[in-house]
């Protein structure tokens, strides 16, 4: 059996400007990129030193026009075309039919009920244990769901891939931040989104080694930081940021 079954695998950048982006992930998280050598189609890899964490490429033709730069997550399945029913069945949409890609695998792009995007994939392989925020710098550390409603996600995706809640904390008027676990590691917590977000969307935390010398990285780079620095529960600092392409990220660091 795949070990990776129901983990995030594979993180993809849709930007609009790559050699841009590279040079801003390169400064702000110390990622290491490479051509892909893939026939037709420019598509850049990054590593975290000898470890692949994904892909970046930038959209052509009409859906390059209408793509806005952001982050997707690809998670492994053993059939994606039975998981694309599985999502129609729970109320998800499907948005880029399942394709094959040529030594690699098989893909499909879906969303969850409340809109939220991600990737479907067959073939990647075992990418490694979760990654705990903060703890490897490079790795993605935290995956965040900004759903439409918090409760209904979290019931969504524990049918789809079997995730379990690792705890809840009340936020108040925001309602509960839903931690979920992933082969029993915690990996990413869902809320509701708030009022004033206007879709449901994942959002990934970059892991790195202090917080404040990261934020001037991205700022230096010609990011933006939204939000932060704040401190979680569990003594871990974070900050909601934009890079210069428009695409919102998060950033994780156990230190100011």
């Amino acid at each position: 059996m795949n070990a990776s079954i129901g983990k995030f695998v594979w993180y993809e950048l849709a930007t609009s400007d790559r050699a841009g982006a590279e040079a801003f992930y390169r400064s702000v998280v110390g990622w290491e990129f490479k051509d892909a050598g893939m026939p037709g189609q420019a598509y850049t890899l990054f590593s975290a030193g000898p470890v692949m964490v994904g892909g970046m490429y930038a959209p052509s033709g009409e859906c390059g026009e209408e793509l806005k730069p952001g982050w997707m997550g690809y998670v492994e399945v053993p059939d994606v075309d039975g998981y694309v029913e599985r999502v129609r069945q729970a109320g998800g949409t499907l948005q880029h039919p399942p394709t094959d890609i040529p030594e690699v695998g098989r893909f499909a792009i879906v969303a969850d009920p409340y809109g939220a995007a991600f990737v479907l994939i067959q073939g990647l392989g075992d990418m490694g244990p979760v990654t705990a925020p903060g703890a490897t710098p490079g790795r993605i550390g935290w995956h965040e769901l900004h759903a439409g409603d918090g409760e209904g996600a979290f019931t969504f995706y524990a049918k789809l891939f079997g995730w379990t809640l690792a705890d809840a904390m009340d936020m108040g008027p925001m309602g509960a931040y839903r931690i979920f676990a992933i082969d029993g590691t915690p990996a990413g917590g869902m809320m509701t989104r708030t009022p004033d977000t206007p879709r449901s969307f994942w959002l990934f935390y970059l892991n790195v080694d202090a917080l404040d010398a990261a934020m001037e990285r991205c700022r230096r780079g010609g990011g933006k930081v939204l939000l932060g620095p704040e401190q979680v529960p569990g003594g871990s600092w974070v900050v909601h940021a934009l890079d210069p392409q428009g695409a919102m990220f998060a950033m994780v660091a156990p230190s100011r």
